[in-house]
């Protein structure tokens, strides 16, 4: 199956509009089953970390039901961090198809976010990487690795932020 510089485009800017329109269950659905999502921490030397098994993480949920729970916690309101629920508008930029083979494809682009919660505003921004593959007749994403480039914040980040 080919996998079109269109609709790679199209995948990454629904997934980005299913957050910010709050739609959760079509958000877990651009998910493969055996998702790795990762978003790396920063060392003391301004080095990403590279083993999320070893080193500390902003984020990681190696498979879905980590995302699945996320999502029952945001819905359920039993994620302080999550109530109230911000507002988001993500941007994404300069998509690359670093990498098209047989079983999918390796995406690389620029995102940032604005976020409105409490009165205030806050812009997160970043790069991710991701692994696509057609899954259940769909383009799914196997790999996801966020890097959150503005790291120095001032309260707890979610799915939703970046």
């Amino acid at each position: 199956m080919t996998f079109s510089y269109d609709a790679i485009r199209d995948f990454l800017f629904a997934e980005a509009r299913f957050l910010d329109d709050k739609r959760w269950d079509d958000w877990l659905d651009c998910y493969a089953r055996d998702v790795e999502f990762w978003v790396p921490a920063w060392d003391d030397d301004g080095t990403l970390v590279e083993d999320p098994q070893r080193e500390i993480s902003l984020m990681y949920y190696p498979r879905r039901d980590g995302l699945e729970d996320r999502i029952f916690r945001i819905r359920t309101e039993k994620s302080t961090a999550s109530t109230p629920q911000p507002r988001t508008a993500h941007n994404l930029a300069n998509i690359e198809v670093l990498e098209r083979d047989g079983a999918g494809a390796t995406v690389r682009f620029n995102w940032v976010t604005h976020s409105h919660r409490y009165k205030a505003d806050t812009t997160y921004f970043g790069t991710s990487t991701y692994r696509l593959i057609h899954q259940d007749g769909a383009l799914k994403i196997a790999n996801k690795k966020v890097c959150l480039k503005n790291d120095y914040i001032h309260h707890v980040i979610d799915i939703y932020h970046i």
